[in-house]
């Protein structure tokens, strides 16, 4: 690595807008978008209305969301950032592979990788990032892409805390972005219909939400491995604390399922976040709460509440577990229930999920997919199915549920001012202390 990149790493928080605007005048050693004779094909969107993008994250995830850019002729890959040098190679390779087979010359080197996120952020000619890293990654990258006046695509959970989240929806208003949270549950026709089903009163008035999905995060206390070759750990843990490696936390390539960082609490909200980013999302559109949250949350007693337990200002109990059969959410009302979870739609009685939606029902946002919707509120600077506070909202209610866990007592809380109501310990676990140098200030 080179060195004036090593000692980027260690400058501290995100650079401040000004900083960014002292980097245009080298953005001339980036390469910019490739002509139109280069694609070697009729009918591809011309070069100067192309979406141009970069990405951070190159982990299993990002593959998903590189493959669909990479497929539509409206988006160009120009950078990619990863704190593992052997990943990020070959995510390289695989971007310039694919424009070499569009090119008429058969070749193409025009795609630039970073190991710090803050380069991509300096480049004038990005207009747009996708941000695949762990959650407690999702913050301070998202607002320095933000800060420099790109939109952005970030992976669900929206943040590690509600404080980030919060500060997320703030930079994303302040500086006038589109910003696409990746709860690509919205962009499901089964969870879409489901979620209408209820709002047209199908089943009623409904008065309780199951919610199954996994439990909180835990401390970590893995013993220490040795740490790969390629793998900047410093730069992994970003504002996290210090620890030291293990191979649980950040597996090796040869790793094939999915990495487990999300137990652990000082990275993740454990299944809680994971998956509860999207069913809880789910519940609460729904329930028509996606500007606001419950108000009570109250932890297992063994007796009167047997289940974490949610409870809205308008009386709906919503309860984490307890979905019947195949549904990961299940609302239910005076009238019947409607159960979803991916691939499966079901109703109680069962005739009520083929009855249409009237044209003068409600009729929820019917996204294309969840990257192309992005790609279309970019274009047309609107907000997205899923835009920051959605995001925001669905992970706080994740994260208000494992802070009941962790405290272990019930807990009031005011959505409209994000305040636990006369509980300090609780309010103070809003936000967490970062690691120097890093801040969101």
């Amino acid at each position: 690595m080179p060195e004036k990149q090593k000692e980027s790493r260690n400058e501290g928080a995100p650079m401040r807008r000004r900083q960014f605007l002292k980097g245009v005048a080298a953005a001339a050693a980036f390469p910019y978008i490739i002509p139109s004779s280069a694609f070697g094909a009729a009918g591809h969107t011309a070069p100067s209305n192309r979406i141009t993008l970069g990405f951070v994250g190159m982990g299993k995830r990002m593959g998903s969301h590189v493959a669909t850019l990479l497929g539509r002729s409206q988006c160009q890959v120009l950078a990619l950032c990863d704190v593992e040098s052997v990943r990020l190679g070959l995510a390289k390779k695989r971007v310039e592979d694919h424009y070499a087979r569009q090119s008429a010359s058969g070749s193409y080197k025009g795609c630039d990788t970073y190991g710090d996120f803050r380069e991509i952020a300096a480049r004038s000619d990005i207009d747009a990032v996708i941000i695949s890293t762990p959650d407690h990654w999702h913050a301070l990258t998202s607002i320095a892409m933000l800060q420099s006046g790109k939109d952005v695509y970030c992976e669900k959970p929206l943040s590690l805390t509600i404080g980030e989240g919060k500060a997320m929806v703030e930079a994303t208003r302040r500086y006038g972005r589109v910003f696409q949270t990746g709860s690509q549950q919205r962009s499901s026709r089964n969870f879409r219909v489901a979620c209408e089903l209820v709002r047209n009163g199908r089943i009623g008035d409904v008065h309780t939400v199951h919610v199954n999905v996994g439990g909180p995060s835990v401390e970590c206390y893995l013993p220490a491995e040795p740490v790969p070759a390629g793998l900047d750990w410093n730069f992994w843990l970003g504002p996290a604390p210090w620890r030291p490696y293990n191979s649980d936390i950040a597996p090796g390539l040869d790793f094939n399922g999915w990495p487990n960082f999300r137990s652990y609490r000082d990275y993740s909200g454990g299944g809680m976040t994971d998956f509860g980013a999207h069913h809880f999302d789910i519940a609460q559109w729904g329930l028509g709460m996606d500007e606001t949250g419950p108000v009570e949350i109250i932890p297992p007693d063994g007796k009167d509440y047997k289940r974490l337990t949610y409870k809205y200002a308008n009386g709906v109990v919503m309860t984490h577990g307890g979905a019947s059969g195949r549904a990961a959410i299940e609302f239910v009302g005076p009238k019947g229930r409607v159960l979803v979870n991916r691939g499966y739609l079901g109703t109680d009685p069962a005739h009520l999920q083929y009855e249409p939606i009237g044209p003068t029902e409600v009729r929820l946002y019917e996204s294309p997919g969840q990257q192309d919707d992005w790609l279309n509120a970019i274009r047309t600077r609107s907000k997205p199915i899923c835009d920051v506070a959605i995001g925001y909202r669905s992970a706080s209610v994740c994260h208000l549920g494992n802070i009941a866990y962790w405290i272990n007592r019930p807990l009031k809380w005011d959505p409209d001012n994000v305040r636990f109501i006369d509980d300090d310990e609780a309010n103070r676990m809003l936000t967490r202390p970062m690691r120097s140098p890093w801040t969101l200030t």
